[in-house]
């Protein structure tokens, strides 16, 4: 076998049987020390060294732990099988097990942001201020978990919100928080399963992530068009009791609005299938002309809707809190079983959001968002349309964080998804459709104009 003899660094402050440890440890991974290898006795391995019984002991206490050697009984130690392939393969292996340490720095700086953002868009100084001081003054609640439901704070805040913005009313008690809306779709299934409700009716087109999971969670799927008023109800189903997923305020792709009248007659469908409605509230507070539009959950009848909304596109999309508000039955129905679940949802952001919300903050955010997006919107309105004349149609312009484009041309839309991303700028394709979803959002005011206008010239391009 190889001889060990390591040569110890005295200036180190690492101990030497540290040294020692990776010093043999380098030897196995390296191949030098080859499996079944029987290793120098704790007293012969000291007299060549010239380190003490107790320090190889050390060593080969921590080599024997980590399971790069074996002890064997009257015996002594002996090298362990660490890889099961060639010689070539360890010298690979080594690089993985010895990677070069990066500071945080480092890495985000080797990891620029894909696409723009704006700083203007959020006032991270608040947020701060507002997490200090539930670090100051609620330390304590963060040694135990979060409530199943969500932190009360934060319900109690929501509801307050619902009622003053969008009409709706309810209890904390209705509430329950999760990581996002797919995170919050997934509970929702797992309650509708205990209904009995095996059949989901989904716009078309809709959210991919949503149809995603229902798809997997074993839900009979139907799609359903949507027209300039919304989803079309007349083919929602009939004598089969489904959960038809609606975005009534501000269609995700279409940007279309389901007037009242249309409103009553989905609650009337619901009711007299015995069915419910899956309102995601999706962008509704990011709406430049008029009042927002009172939500299909504050009308008369609501005991059948079943409430989304999120805080990622009008806070930040790091923040993945999301929330449903359940008819009381099915609330109940989740209650009974809330112990099955645990929270998904950062306390401590939880916490931030229930204060920033409480001083305000969030109500001013939201308007000085509103006068932010109608200016870039209309920036890039016209932009896109002095640019793109006969060459870009605009679709949905009225509210939201994207615009719907029927680019004429022979390129794909993933080609004009990848040719603005290199000027970066969030574009996405719509699934069997030739339209794409431009996000102008992010984009700073003053870089709107050189931006779109190169994005249109780089479409145009062969």
């Amino acid at each position: 076998m190889k001889a060990i003899m390591p040569v110890f660094d005295e200036n180190r402050k690492k101990p030497y049987y540290l040294q020692l440890y990776e010093y043999i440890k380098e030897g196995i991974l390296s191949g030098e020390i080859q499996e079944g290898e029987k290793l120098p006795s704790l007293r012969s391995l000291s007299k060549s060294t010239e380190l003490s019984i107790t320090t190889i002991e050390q060593a080969y206490n921590q080599l024997l732990v980590e399971g790069y050697i074996r002890s064997k009984a009257q015996s002594g130690y002996y090298v362990s099988r660490v890889f099961s392939h060639s010689k070539q393969s360890v010298s690979s292996q080594k690089e993985i097990f010895s990677p070069k340490v990066s500071s945080l720095e480092e890495v985000m700086k080797a990891s620029p942001p894909a696409y723009y953002y704006d700083p203007d868009c959020f006032d991270f100084n608040k947020w701060k201020k507002c997490m200090n001081k539930v670090i100051n003054e609620y330390s304590s609640s963060f040694f135990f978990e979060s409530d199943p439901q969500g932190e009360e704070a934060l319900r109690i805040e929501i509801c307050r919100y619902l009622y003053m913005s969008r009409g709706v009313e309810c209890t904390p008690r209705q509430i329950v928080i999760g990581a996002g809306t797919q995170q919050i779709t997934n509970q929702l299934a797992t309650i509708l399963r205990k209904l009995s409700i095996e059949n989901v009716a989904l716009e078309d087109p809709g959210y991919t992530p949503v149809r995603s999971i229902f798809r997997d969670r074993g839900f009979a799927i139907t799609p359903v068009k949507v027209a300039e008023d919304g989803l079309i109800i007349e083919k929602l189903p009939t004598n089969i009791r489904t959960a038809a997923y609606v975005s009534p305020s501000n269609h995700v792709f279409t940007g279309s609005v389901m007037p009242v009248g249309r409103r009553y007659e989905l609650i009337n469908w619901a009711a007299a299938n015995d069915s419910y409605i899956i309102e995601d509230d999706y962008d509704s507070e990011l709406r430049y002309f008029g009042r927002p539009i009172p939500a299909l959950k504050s009308l008369k009848g609501n005991d059948r809707v079943i409430y989304l909304g999120s805080f990622s596109t009008t806070l930040f999309a790091a923040v993945k809190i999301s929330y449903m508000v359940l008819p009381e039955k099915m609330s109940r129905l989740f209650l009974s079983t809330a112990g099955d679940y645990s929270q998904t949802c950062s306390k401590m952001e939880q916490l931030t959001l229930a204060m920033f919300m409480e001083t305000g903050n969030y109500q001013t955010h939201i308007k000085k968002l509103r006068k932010l997006y109608s200016q870039k919107l209309a920036a890039a309105s016209d932009i896109l349309a002095g640019e793109g004349r006969g060459f870009i149609d605009m679709r949905n312009k009225t509210s939201g964080i994207n615009i719907l484009l029927k680019v004429s041309t022979k390129k794909t839309g993933e080609r004009l998804r990848r040719e603005a991303q290199s000027l970066m700028v969030p574009a996405v394709p719509l699934e069997d459709s030739d339209l794409l979803i431009l996000y102008y959002n992010q984009i700073p005011l003053e870089r709107m104009a050189p931006v779109l206008k190169e994005l249109v010239a780089l479409w145009r391009s062969r």
